[in-house]
């Protein structure tokens, strides 16, 4: 990713092995911050604060978190804890039990002298085939957009953020959008601000303009009415988890444009990178164990003054209860196709990637 014309990824390592470095989103829009990550306490509730989020990224950030636990003790027992107190961090994407349990694999495997190594080692190559991943997954969705550019801008909507910062580098859903971009390709992009955490408003809105593609935040309910007036050429959102079936958990939110979608005809795409595929299950919608955040995420809300200082308000009356399902399941019936890194499929073809 490009930040002030500086190239970062969302997360990397010290080169020593001693530390991990991520950006702290929850500063995002406002503030452009490097925390350094020394113990898998710090990892743990970087995911569980969402400092680090995004399917791809809590993956890439739990196998580093892995390896910051054996630089202190390399131990099975310690291997363990640190195992559950990961996967236990955020229930929802299915990457983050992924890269934890191939960290773990791959260390119970080595000698102990080589565990420390091993699990760096293991982590950097997670993060390497996000990136390779998403590049990917960018090529394939570009075709997509290129079927659909004529003479005018192409009008893309997108849901929560599924750019650089919910991966290590380039993106899901963002990745076809900013290889479309880079080729000269004219888009344009609706923000969905995506309530309560306002992932779209901060994030998506952020690294688009860092990259200098036209997009424009709209409210979580105008999806629907610019579909109705043929000004939504295609939606593209990332996921979470994608069952064998096609079911797609992602953003909650998600399944409302999904059906916007489908009445008004406009294709709908997921992109995901292989992780994210839960072949193992069929339902998403009983199967799926949908994350319950905080209240407080729906009741308050974060923002800079005119002074330009953070400050965070609340929204609802003080004996309102807030209930906050982070996710939601689009049934496959209303996915027109799965980017992956692997090519575009039907959601009823997923089942041969097992």
């Amino acid at each position: 990713m490009i930040v002030n014309e500086d190239y970062f990824r969302a997360i990397w390592h010290d080169q020593h092995y001693e530390y991990v470095e991520i950006i702290d989103q929850t500063l995002l829009p406002f503030q452009f911050e490097i925390v350094r990550i020394e113990y898998v306490t710090q990892m743990v509730n970087a995911i569980k604060t969402m400092q680090v989020r995004g399917a791809p990224l809590i993956g890439a950030a739990a196998a580093y978190g892995i390896a910051l636990a054996m630089r202190q003790n390399s131990s099975d027992e310690n291997l363990l804890i640190t195992r559950d107190a990961l996967i236990q961090s955020r229930p929802t994407a299915v990457n983050l039990a992924w890269a934890v349990e191939r960290v773990v694999k791959r260390i119970r495997q080595a000698p102990m002298t080589e565990r420390i190594e091993v699990a760096w080692l293991e982590a950097k190559q997670i993060a390497d085939e996000d990136v390779a991943q998403n590049q990917a997954i960018g090529q394939h969705g570009l075709t997509l957009i290129k079927q659909l550019h004529q003479h005018q801008p192409v009008n893309i909507l997108t849901h929560c953020n599924a750019g650089w910062l919910a991966t290590v580098d380039y993106g899901t859903a963002l990745a076809p959008v900013y290889a479309a971009h880079d080729a000269g390709i004219a888009v344009h992009v609706w923000v969905d601000e995506t309530r309560p955490r306002n992932q779209g408003a901060s994030l998506t809105a952020w690294e688009l303009a860092q990259h200098g593609v036209p997009h424009t935040v709209i409210s979580d309910n105008a999806g629907g009415h610019y579909m109705q007036h043929g000004l939504v050429d295609m939606v593209i959102v990332g996921a979470d988890r994608v069952t064998s079936s096609g079911d797609v958990c992602n953003k909650i939110g998600t399944y409302l444009k999904a059906l916007a979608a489908y009445d008004n005809q406009v294709p709908f795409y997921v992109a995901v990178p292989s992780p994210t595929l839960d072949l193992t299950i069929q339902d998403g919608l009983t199967e799926i164990e949908i994350e319950a955040r905080s209240g407080d995420e729906v009741a308050y809300i974060q923002g800079q003054t005119h002074n330009g200082t953070l400050e965070t308000v609340r929204l609802i009356p003080d004996n309102s209860r807030a209930a906050n399902p982070a996710f939601d399941i689009t049934p496959a019936r209303l996915v027109t196709g799965i980017i992956t890194e692997k090519g575009i499929y039907l959601p009823n073809q997923l089942a041969q990637l097992a």
